[in-house]
């Protein structure tokens, strides 16, 4: 739970969108900067130029009808929840929804994230995170 007693959801979905152009997927990230902090929600964003793999975190109810609202988006297909769990806290609390890039090399990937991805993060979680990372 935080500070005001609510108590604290982390998602962790993957979902397709081969077709999607970048300024596309800006738009998508400028949106949730705009729109998460009102919600209260933090999380990750990686996009590998064909899947989104997004880790949200927020309260219960604000989470579950982000859910609602992503899965019913037509820009993606195939929303898959990979994990969804109550947390204590944040693992990414200064993070309105942090870009990751997928860079070109897979060392340079497990790399980049092993640095960026927040250390409160569950191993399980990270696990995930990274093994999608290196997938092509």
């Amino acid at each position: 739970m935080d500070g005001s007693g609510k108590v604290l959801s982390q998602y962790l979905y993957i979902s397709t969108a081969p077709t999607l152009p970048r300024e596309e997927v800006d738009a998508i990230l400028a949106t949730s900067a705009r729109n998460n902090p009102a919600r209260g929600i933090t999380g990750l964003l990686l996009f590998n130029g064909r899947n989104f793999l997004q880790l949200l975190e927020g309260e219960e109810g604000e989470v579950a009808v982000l859910m609602e609202k992503i899965t019913a988006d037509p820009r993606h297909s195939g929303v898959s929840v990979l994990d969804r769990r109550g947390i204590d806290v944040r693992t990414c609390p200064d993070w309105a929804m942090k870009r990751v890039m997928i860079a070109e090399s897979i060392e340079a990937r497990r790399e980049m994230l092993e640095r960026d991805l927040p250390e409160a993060l569950d191993p399980e979680v990270r696990k995930m995170i990274v093994n999608f990372a290196v997938l092509n």
